[in-house]
């Protein structure tokens, strides 16, 4: 609020009006998943459509410049956070993909979790209890998502990772029912 330059008061009355809009939603870590105590800290607010997301990260910091058909700010800008947009709604997409896919065995909770040090971008459990976990694959990504898994104390029944290139042979002979190996190509049948 301090940026707005208005009381953390008023501040509070916007969220809860922009909340009441559905213009923003709160997001919070799935702490209940590994039992782990809530920590007020976790908790982000999110735009709830893509292009107000799109709106307030390039356009409204630099809308002078904009206005004043100076583009060169927002070119750099977009550049440089440009793959943290587009890592969001791929999430998003994976989310929903992940519900889609799991009917045999229906999800009843799908979340992320996330604190200082374990960022895992899709938790789910099923109807039979199984937990599944997902994190974004870079290299050496299914051992990165079995240790911070077990640095939370989460004994996932199935991993899932997503990738936007593709993977590694070593990693495709690993896929399994327990290791779910997912590119942006699934995500086609969301769209049909």
């Amino acid at each position: 609020f301090k940026r707005a330059h208005i009381s953390f008061e008023e501040g509070m009355k916007c969220v809860e009006e922009l909340l009441d809009t559905q213009i923003i939603e709160i997001e919070s870590p799935l702490n209940f998943m590994i039992k782990s105590e809530f920590n007020i800290d976790t908790k982000k607010l999110l735009f709830t459509t893509p292009f107000l997301r799109f709106w307030f990260a390039f356009i409204s910091p630099i809308y002078k410049g904009i206005k004043n058909k100076d583009y060169t700010e927002f070119f750099t800008l977009f550049e440089n956070r440009k793959n943290e947009f587009i890592d969001f709604i791929i999430e998003e997409l994976a989310l929903d993909y992940i519900e889609d896919t799991f009917k045999e065995d229906e999800i009843k909770i799908l979340g992320k979790y996330w604190n200082k040090d374990v960022n895992i971008h899709i938790m789910a459990k099923t109807k039979s209890d199984k937990i599944n976990s997902n994190k974004k694959v870079k290299k050496e990504a299914l051992n990165n998502l079995k240790d911070d898994c077990k640095k939370i104390g989460l004994k996932a029944d199935i991993y899932v990772l997503f990738a936007k290139n593709g993977y590694t042979n070593e990693l495709k002979s690993l896929k399994s029912e327990t290791i779910r190996l997912f590119s942006i190509k699934s995500f086609r049948h969301l769209v049909k």
